[in-house]
C-alpha cells in the first residue's frame, strides 16, 4: 500500500494513509478512520467532541441539524485533506452520509484503492 502523509490537518502532525485507514489498531499502531472520520466531523461542523458519543451507528444526515448541504461539501474537502485522497461528484451520494459507519466505510473504501 502507498503511503502519503498530510501535515495540513491533525494539528500539523500528518497522518499517513497506511495508519489512517486502519480500523480497529490499538493504542500505539496508529489512527483508525473511525476516530479520524469523527474528528473531521466535530471540527468541521464545529460540534463539541464530548457533546456526542459517535458510534458506527450514529446518523448524519437529518440527526445533525449542523449538516445541511454546504457543511457536506465543507466535510467532503477536509477528508480529502485529512487522508490524501479525491473524491469525484460520481462517487458519493446521500447515503454515504446516512451515518458514521457508511461514511468510515467510505473512507476506508477510498483508502484501500
Amino acid at each position: 500500500m502507498r503511503e502519503r502523509a498530510d501535515a495540513r490537518s491533525n494539528g500539523g502532525a500528518p497522518v499517513s494513509r497506511t495508519d489512517a485507514g486502519r480500523s480497529g489498531s490499538s493504542e500505539g499502531e496508529g489512527l483508525d478512520a473511525h476516530s479520524e472520520v469523527v474528528k473531521v466531523l466535530e471540527q468541521t461542523l464545529n460540534l463539541k467532541p464530548s457533546a456526542r458519543a459517535m458510534t458506527a451507528d450514529t446518523a448524519l444526515l437529518g440527526a445533525i441539524p449542523e449538516l445541511d448541504s454546504m457543511a457536506v461539501v465543507s466535510v467532503i474537502t477536509s477528508l480529502e485533506e485529512r487522508f490524501g485522497f479525491a473524491v469525484a461528484d460520481d462517487e458519493i451520494d446521500g447515503s454515504t452520509f446516512a451515518s458514521v459507519g457508511s461514511l468510515v466505510e467510505f473512507v476506508e473504501r477510498k483508502l484501500s484503492g
